[in-house]
């Protein structure tokens, strides 16, 4: 078929599909074999029919036509046995074996026969490798997962799987131009031609002999719509994988394209502007068209639909020329010095822990390693360098030591829950210390692993065992079980000593990335067959590879022999670099080293300074200085990127931070400088709910700058652990500390705050009409502070810089502007048909204040927080939305609470829902993400909190608020939940009570209840922004001050102490608190009568109250504490 002819076909589909011929559609599509549908191939797999899949299929590749053909149809075929195996249809199911799958066992005898032992058990689920198996459904998904890659990568289906991009009708406007032409020719053409039939030509012989109007402006057959092609353009997500395990039934042929690993994970992007490109895999340029850097195709995009029209653009904070909604700005990166350690010797590795923030390892060019709390300075552990058992280690390598004792450190790092930590030597050797809950660090594994240097580790899960990576320099990558130390692969196929390995994980194929010092690079599965890829890294030297934190973009970071560096972003489908980052020196002093943070930076550090580039902008987004840093730095962020620590010349470690990360630090010191004041005995009382790194043994020898733990004092013991204290210890000192703790409670009094100069407070300058205040945020900068009214409208105040005020940050000292842009226009959120004085409200803000998300009952409104302009609305009800909060990883992810009870996951940029999640039975009311837990925690007005996980959307646990003493009913009514800056605690907030949970098991630790001078119903509740206060607001005016670890009150602040109009007004009372992003002393009041109140404590007081003393676990006397309780251990 010639080409014009093959064309042909394409504008018949077309034309074909815009009649709505769906069935001929797809025939023509099979039988021509021009045109692979994707949609229509995923719609049918999703629904089943399966006879209809392998008969579209058929029109493009046979079974036997290729590997990759072959494992489709495998793959098929498996789940339709899977499924009549499952549905208990032993007949159907033998059928299918016999007819369909015995194809396959001339090529996998062993597979076939393992296929066929499913009929013998009842439940095919009891076969190991199947125990994952969810339903139908669920497997349908996951394997379209599969098969997409597998049709991407076949041959057969290139160029077939991407309609040509033309116009919208276009069959119809050559018909017309044909027909124009036609009566164009005619000898008397009249001015109104009747066309009847196209089966012949065109003629007309009008007896006036007037001409016919031009063609340009007479359209002959019907009007030509617009920006439409074939097909209608459908966004499609990809979906999220199961942790199938790649053994040798549900991985069999896994990964046979030797290209590389496919991109896959939890994004979607939108459509790109080349219509031609509409079904590519997300970041794939297309190969028939220009280059295009997609994150601006997609901002652009995304810019484009927001606008709306609207000649006005908007634009972000951020480099280059990328303007899509990511609400990372540069204040994000950790710029600012917090911290010196002193570790004694060069540092050659780092690594934060996982779970807590403050962690720091480090490995040394000596041999040592030392775990830091980088918040207090304190090391908590040491090791120096020794074999553990010299009979065990082979032959060379005792020859090695014995030869040359000295020992490096190649690189050190913990496994992924933190649990473990590996340290790669410089001969030979790896050792695997088990990190325990009590902060000992124990030998766990020796293995002599290579010939020579071991030059890197990882840890992978490979399979549900965890496992150790390394290489070196005998050429070799191997795997080793991290529990017992045996060997269980070794890949062989470099040509040089293996520099670096990177294992990963894309749906359900796990490989590794290694870099040999030639600059090849090749990448593994877990089968021994050889190297998949064979790429050359831009230096030909030592490279280190590293993805993104979210897994879907890879780069290197390399240095040639010369000192030319190279920090590159891969395209993994085609095993091409994708983008070059620019800014290096020519000749650099050393091997630079890179990290990632956030999805979004890159930073490495080359001549004395720390260099950050944006992903998707080649040039340096900053760099910093960092005194006394050694020329290439090594760097390593923490896993939430507030912290940086980077390598000096003096054989220290400088922590850098952001503000989030600063704030994190004097947190920690703050508790640490607390307990230091309290006499050892003491120490015990102490209730902990941040998640400092517990105590670890003393360290051997002392180095300097460090405080060792043989000097610091009793460790904090949370209160739920005081029935496993022994009793018998200290027996002359326990009774004399109960009898003081005893007469410090009875002596101390809740701080009461009654008049207006025992605070500072100031209520807001409003020239609107007042309205209850319903919602009520700082902006993350902590210079204004916005109001979301009952009425739907929205106020902003913002403080000026002065000499009076030269931060220009909120203060109650000086009043702020209200503000509003030039035009005068005003945010109103859009309310429908609802009464919004009625609707649930619901408002979030921008990481970088430039934008904020409000509903009010109706659409969800997206606003310009510098033009108060509507950038765009999506969400209309019903079902409205009643709670916003965005995705920690992915800021155009945002979970929305529906009145519903529903909680819809909400991608902005491409206006999809993701998908909704169902376990309330009323609205909801709260939501709360963890980048630590990786979870999801909900509440609603039914008093439930549901616990979610954030890679599968699963459904975890779900517990009711427990009703407190004194109560016969269930608690009902609005839940709200907060997370402390530790991830792991929440605050539950309820009308009846505060509580502290544990979110990771959903179980209550500590709780309050109303009672005495604070008596009335909570109305809202808050952490401070150092999670040390948690400031809550009650029905009756007052507001209560308690401390976050016991819930214990630290003073009432009387309405009259603030505002003389409350005391006046029997319904006047604070609905909402906020408490401001910096100053951890500061809150503010949306009040009911619509005023807006900042408070903070005098000047001369400097912080609220002071709590009453420890009661060693006992419920103390006072009667204000007597409503203040704890959980039991859980069994």
């Amino acid at each position: 078929m010639t080409s014009l002819s093959r064309e042909l076909v394409f504008l018949i589909l077309q034309f074909l599909d815009e009649e709505k011929f769906k069935e001929t559609v797809h025939k023509l599509e099979q039988e021509s074999g021009f045109f692979f549908n994707m949609k229509y191939f995923e719609d049918q797999v999703q629904a089943g029919e399966w006879e209809e899949v392998e008969r579209y299929l058929s029109g493009f590749t046979k079974v036997d036509d290729n590997r990759y053909s072959m494992k489709i149809f495998f793959e098929i075929r498996k789940q339709k046995y899977l499924e009549a195996l499952d549905k208990q249809d032993r007949a159907r199911a033998v059928e299918i074996l016999v007819k369909d799958l015995k194809v396959f066992s001339s090529f996998n005898e062993e597979l076939f026969k393992e296929i066929t032992q499913l009929l013998t058990l009842d439940n095919f689920r009891e076969n190991e490798q199947l125990s994952k198996y969810g339903d139908a459904k669920s497997a349908r998904t996951i394997m379209l997962v599969e098969l997409k890659k597998l049709l991407e990568a076949n041959p057969l289906f290139r160029d077939k799987l991407t309609f040509p991009a033309f116009k919208a009708s276009r069959l119809r406007t050559l018909i017309n131009q044909s027909l124009n032409w036609q009566h164009q020719l005619c000898k008397n053409p009249r001015p109104n031609p009747d066309i009847k039939t196209l089966f012949v030509d065109h003629t007309c012989t009008p007896p006036n002999g007037a001409r016919a109007p031009t063609p340009s402006t007479n359209p002959l057959v019907g009007t030509l719509p617009k920006g439409a092609v074939f097909p209608p353009i459908a966004t499609h997500s990809p979906f999220q994988p199961a942790g199938a395990s790649s053994g040798s039934l549900s991985g069999w042929m896994a990964n046979p394209n030797p290209a590389a690993p496919h991109s896959a994970g939890p994004v979607s992007l939108a459509p790109p502007p080349n219509a031609a490109a509409f079904l590519k895999r997300p970041r794939t340029p297309p190969s028939n068209g220009p280059a295009v850097d997609y994150q601006s195709a997609d901002s652009e995009h995304l810019m484009k639909r927001i606008r709306g029209g609207q000649s006005e653009e908007v634009t972000y904070p951020g480099p280059g020329p990328t303007h899509h909604l990511n609400m990372y700005s540069q204040d994000d990166l950790p710029k600012t010095l917090a911290r010196t350690l002193n570790q004694g010797s060069n540092v050659m590795s780092m690594d934060f822990h996982p779970l807590q923030q403050t962690t720091l390892l480090v490995g040394t060019n000596v041999g040592d390693i030392a775990i830091w709390e980088v918040a207090s300075r304190e090391r908590l552990a040491y090791r120096t360098f020794k074999v553990w058992e010299i009979s065990a280690c082979s032959i060379p390598m005792q020859a090695a030591l014995v030869k040359d004792p000295a020992v490096s450190v190649n690189r050190c790092i913990w496994s992924p829950d933190g649990a473990v930590l590996g340290v790669a030597f410089s001969k030979h050797i790896v050792h695997i210390y088990s990190y325990t809950a009590a902060g000992d660090l124990r030998q766990h594994l020796e293995i002599d692993a290579h010939t020579g240097g071991v030059n890197d580790i990882a840890f992978s899960h490979p399979t549900s065992q965890l496992c150790i990576i390394t290489c070196g320099d005998d050429k070799t990558i191997k795997v080793w079980d991290a529990v017992s130390g045996r060997k269980q692969y070794t890949f062989e196929g470099h040509e040089a000593p293996v520099y670096s390995v990177c294992p990963h994980q894309k749906e359900n194929i796990q490989f590794i990335f290694s870099t040999a010092i030639d600059g090849k690079i090749k990448a593994w599965l877990y089968d021994l067959a050889g190297s998949r890829v064979d790429y050359n890294a831009p230096g030909l030297w030592c490279t280190t590879m590293a993805y993104s934190a979210d897994g879907t973009r890879l780069f290197s970071c390399g240095t040639s022999k010369d000192g030319d560096s190279y920090l590159v972003e891969w395209n993994e489908s085609e095993g091409t670099i994708k983008r070059t980052y620019s800014g290096f020196r020519k000749r650099s002093l050393g091997v630079v080293q890179f990290d990632t943070t956030r999805n979004r930076f890159l930073a490495a550090g080359d001549e004395f300074q720390i260099k950050f580039w944006d992903m998707d902008n080649t040039n340096i987004l900053t760099t910093i200085d960092v005194e006394g840093s050694s020329a290439s730095p090594r760097l390593r962020f923490s896993k939430d990127g507030s912290l940086l620590a980077v390598t000096t010349n003096d054989n220290g470690i400088k922590i850098l931070a952001n503000a989030e990360g600063l704030r994190l630090i004097r947190m920690l010191e703050s508790r640490s400088f607390e307990g230091s004041r309290v006499p050892p005995e003491t120490m015990a009382t102490k209730t902990s709910i941040v998640n400092v790194m517990p105590p670890a043994v003393t360290a051997p020898c002392s180095l300097p700058g460090a405080i060792e733990r043989s000097e610091r004092l009793t460790p904090a013991v949370s209160m739920n652990n005081f029935s496993s204290i022994d009793s018998s210890r200290t027996p002359d000192v326990k009774p004399r500390l109960l009898d003081e703790v005893t007469d410090k409670s009875k002596n101390w009094k809740l701080t009461e705050i009654t008049d207006l100069g025992q605070c500072r407070s100031l209520r807001l300058p409003d020239t609107m009409h007042a309205n209850k205040v319903v919602r009520l945020i700082y902006t993350n900068s902590g210079v204004a502070v916005l109001a979301l009214a009952s009425n739907a409208l929205h106020k902003l105040w913002k403080w000026q810089r002065s000499d009076r005020n030269p931060s220009g940050k909120s203060t109650a000292s000086i009043p702020p502007q209200m503000w509003q842009p030039a035009s005068g226009i005003v945010m109103n959120n859009d309310i429908g048909d609802t009464n919004p004085e009625e609707a649930a409200a619901c408002i979030a803000l921008s990481k970088n204040d430039s934008y904020v998300m409000s509903a009010s009952g109706g659409k969800v409104s997206l606003f310009n927080m510098m033009t108060f302009k509507v950038m765009t609305t999506f969400m209309p009800p019903p079902p409205a939305a009643t709670f916003l909060a965005f995705h920690p990883q992915d800021n155009n992810i945002i979970a929305i609470g529906m009145e519903d009870s529903s909680i819809q996951i909400y991608n902005v940029r491409v206006d999809e829902v993701k998908t909704k999640l169902k376990g309330h039975q009323k609205k909801i009311t709260g939501l709360a993400f963890s980048h630590v837990l990786n979870v999801l925690v909900s509440s609603g007005a039914d008093a439930q909190l549901c616990l979610w996980g954030i890679d599968g959307w699963e459904k975890r646990k779900s517990k009711v608020v427990p009703v407190h003493p004194g109560r016969s009913s269930p608690p009902v009514g609005d839940t709200k939940v907060q997370f402390h800056n530790d991830q792991i605690h929440l605050l539950v907030v309820h009308e009846s009570q505060l509580a502290i949970y544990d979110a990771s098991k959903l179980e209550r630790l500590r709780y309050w209840s109303p009672h005495d001078s604070l008596s009335a119903p909570i109305s809202s509740a808050i952490y401070s922004c150092d999670s040390v206060l948690v400031y809550a607001s009650f029905c009756d005016g007052a507001v209560g001050v308690f401390d976050a670890e016991s819930l214990r009150p630290h003073c009432r602040i009387a309405p009259s102490a603030y505002s003389p109009s409350v005391m006046n007004s029997s319904n006047a009372y604070p609905l909402v608190i906020a408490s401001h992003p910096s100053e951890p002393n500061q809150f503010a009041l949306g009040m009911t009568d619509g005023g807006v109140y900042v408070i903070e404590p005098s000047e001369s007081e400097g912080k609220w109250g002071v709590g009453p003393p420890p009661d060693n676990g006992t419920v103390g006397s006072n009667p204000t504490l007597s409503n203040q309780g704890s959980e039991p251990p859980s069994r």
